[in-house]
């Protein structure tokens, strides 16, 4: 059974936003055991994972790609329309959750 709408939109945004936040801190935790320095680290994995989040948040491409596929050959324009929302959210987290870890790190600023 297909779940609704809003808690799907909703849940899209805080699996990217978690996804990136996590990785990003428990990547710069190991980056302090092994002697990196941990916001620079944090600040350099969570740009490399954002796509990762995005495709994390959305249940992977296939169910994705399958959505397109049924709304472009079947003329089903709601389901595309609601993919395109899904992914849009998804990056909206990942976004949301490389700001704050930008704010966090301060690797933005240059001196």
């Amino acid at each position: 059974m297909a779940e609704a709408f809003f808690p799907e939109f909703f849940k899209c945004f805080f699996i990217a936003l978690g996804v990136m936040l996590g990785g990003s801190f428990i990547g710069g935790l190991a980056s302090f055991i092994t002697g990196k320095p941990p916001l620079t680290e944090i600040y350099q994995i969570s740009s490399s994972l954002r796509i990762w989040a995005i495709i994390a948040s959305i249940g992977g491409t296939f169910d994705t790609l399958y959505s397109f596929e049924k709304g472009f050959l079947d003329g089903d324009t709601k389901t595309l329309f609601k993919q395109f929302l899904f992914i849009l959210s998804a990056m909206g987290g990942a976004q949301t959750a490389a700001l704050i870890i930008s704010w966090f790190t301060q690797e933005h600023i240059s001196s």
